[in-house]
């Protein structure tokens, strides 16, 4: 039986952990982290990158490495395209609107790229464990719809995981927190690089209660981001007459600095940005130079810190809780180290909020312990979840009748009756609908099926039943039934946010059979990145050898250290295994060469304690300890 991981696959970076008997471990991305980068690259030789090997491609291929992908799960090009997404990468509608993405000539789906990003999670958990990993508890922002939900599940089912559980953010962030044993109210405030949630939870006894969840899908850190490259770009036309948004590679490295001086201004009250050679003209080479100070980014930034007030009023609010009533306030996401958005937070809840957890780490780690949970290894805590949106359908008028309000606990079985709108109508529309306004038109629509075969009558007589269903996913159902007939019809929210259940199977099926060649060209990374290693290593030891020895002590080393560079970039993995391992076996036979000489060497030299420098032969071995 396979093993069960936790998974925060976030729209920045990506975490995962397992429970290890009464532990979680936090299971590292074999890339020198603890976290994944989400990003996916796509190189002309038609390698596909995944983490942190294709983020740091990014800067010469930015048209084809993806990232922020997480904001276009299960939505419509029309509603991603009215964003200003921080991306390179070009973003197309399919025959049904669905927002995908273009690389090269060849257009994937969100949740297709998701599964490749799950798929090297995978990988690597297997890898870490040493056995089979065949379920997962993945999360998602709290404010997901049905459709994103959905879609993040395709993204599972395509990297081989079988799905036990798609979890809030929030709510696995508390599993992770709080202490079963604890009788408290939490606030759960998580701003990760795409999106926002506030959760307030109720924990007594063992029992996790969510009470209420706000938040908004479109707001994170890549907007923080998008705030400061604007700035950027303006003051550099301003000073140097020069537009660079339109060059890819400039705008890439634009993007890049922006984003470690935001995170460096967090600790620092300054941060400068220095990318030589990023234009040139007939007049020649430009340099972009900036000095940027926290001031400047929290004005920049401000007003959508700010925000994030009014969802976490609302989740008070819905909770019947005042700001003095929380006990403790749990801060997620990378977004959350930026000062202003703690003292935002300090302001909303009255409080200052905890700092105990790594706000990178805190989902993953939940989402391992709701998976424990899950394989019935951990009984002390029950999970109680909410739907975060009102479901309900469209009515006469245009109007949208709700049958489950939002913060409903979950799972749930709701019905409700409706009737037939003119006389002697045998067919009803039902148009599901999810959102807060209440006109259809301002709601998203989830799907729409049709009830046929209702008897002749007039209009107000028939009765047809209408039952949402819910699962403890947050996966929705739903049915209508004509009472006297016994007629029924039913929709389950499309599975795929933009992939038909057949376009899932091919793809698990297309997953599977390139995921030997994702190991391999894995595998070929790690060879790669040993013989840099001992291409580091080896120059340094040549250098001093170069100076201590004679040529027939080196001259090996240098032919092997020519050998290994000429074989580095090549596909061989088995050639440059064979060449990194015979350079570092000369390196250690030159490092030991170049001990023994000094061991054997007098004590001193070059004006070193010991060692006559021709000005005296006396030196001050150390001060005396009973001088004044």
């Amino acid at each position: 039986m396979g093993r069960a991981v936790g998974i925060d696959l976030g729209t920045t970076n990506s975490c995962m952990a397992v429970a290890e008997g009464s532990e979680i471990v936090v299971i590292p991305s074999g890339e020198g982290l603890r976290v994944m980068p989400s990003v996916v690259g796509f190189t002309a030789k038609g390698e596909r990158l995944v983490g942190l090997v294709a983020k740091r491609q990014a800067i010469t291929n930015p048209r084809n490495t993806i990232s922020s992908v997480k904001r276009l799960m299960g939505r419509k090009y029309d509603e991603v395209i009215s964003e200003r997404l921080n991306v390179a990468y070009e973003i197309k509608p399919n025959d049904r609107g669905d927002a995908m993405v273009k690389v090269f000539d060849r257009e994937y789906s969100p949740p297709e790229i998701s599964a490749m990003i799950l798929q090297r999670m995978k990988a690597r958990a297997e890898e870490f464990l040493g056995d089979q990993v065949t379920e997962a508890v993945i999360t998602v922002p709290a404010y997901f719809n049905e459709v994103q939900r959905e879609a993040t599940k395709a993204a599972g089912r395509i990297a081989g995981f079988e799905v036990k559980r798609v979890l809030n953010e929030p709510t696995a962030a508390a599993l992770a927190f709080m202490e079963p044993s604890e009788r408290k109210r939490l606030a759960v405030y998580d701003l990760g690089g795409g999106t926002f949630d506030i959760s307030i939870l109720q924990v007594v006894n063992g029992i996790f209660e969510v009470k209420a969840t706000s938040g908004n899908t479109h707001l994170g850190g890549d907007d923080f981001d998008a705030r400061l490259v604007d700035w950027i770009l303006k003051e550099f036309q301003n000073t140097q007459g020069l537009d660079l948004s339109r060059d890819p590679v400039s705008l890439q490295r634009i993007r890049e600095a922006a984003e470690r001086a935001k995170c460096e201004l967090s600790t620092t009250l300054e941060a400068a940005i220095n990318l030589p050679f990023i234009a040139s003209d007939e007049s020649g080479p430009r340099h972009l130079e900036m000095n940027l100070t926290r001031g400047l980014i929290e004005s920049l930034i401000e007003d959508l810190v700010r925000m994030t007030s009014e969802p976490c009023e609302k989740a008070l609010a819905d909770a019947g809780l005042k700001p003095e009533d929380i006990d403790h306030v749990l801060l997620v996401g990378g977004s959350t180290r930026i000062p202003l958005v703690r003292k935002t937070v300090e302001d909303i809840f009255r409080q200052k909020p905890a700092h105990s957890v790594n706000p990178d780490e805190v989902v993953g780690i939940g989402a391992a312990v709701e998976a424990a949970v899950l394989a019935g290894t951990r009984k002390d805590l029950v999970l109680l979840d909410v739907t975060p949106l009102t479901l309900g359908v469209e009515t006469l008028g245009g109007v949208m009748a709700p049958i489950v309000e939002r913060n409903t606990p979950i799972p749930i079985k709701r019905s409700r009756l409706f009737s037939t709108a003119v006389d002697n109508q045998q067919v009803v529309s039902i148009h599901v609908l999810q959102g807060e306004r209440e006109l259809a038109e301002g709601n998203r629509s989830l799907g729409r099926f049709e009830l046929v075969g209702i008897p002749p009558a007039k209009r107000g007589t028939p009765r047809i039943e209408v039952s949402f269903e819910i699962d403890a996913n947050g996966i929705l159902s739903v049915s209508a039934k004509d009472a006297v007939t016994g007629r029924a019809q039913g929709m389950r929210v499309n599975s795929s946010g933009g992939l038909s259940e057949e376009e899932i199977r091919k793809l698990m099926q297309e997953a599977e059979a390139n995921a030997e060649l994702d190991r391999t060209r894995m595998k070929l990374v790690e060879a790669r990145n040993a013989a840099d290693q001992v291409i580091y290593d080896a120059g340094k030891v040549l250098e001093t050898a170069m100076k201590k020895l004679d040529r027939e002590s080196w001259e090996d080393l240098d032919n092997a250290l020519v050998g290994l560079r000429q074989v580095r970039d090549g596909s061989d993995r088995t050639r440059i295994a064979k060449e990194t391992a015979r350079t570092s076996d000369l390196v250690s036979q030159v490092a030991r060469l170049l001990e023994v000489l000094d061991k054997s060497a007098p004590s001193g030299g070059g004006g070193a304690p010991g060692e006559s420098s021709g000005d005296g032969n006396i030196y001050v071995l150390e001060e005396d300890p009973d001088a004044d």
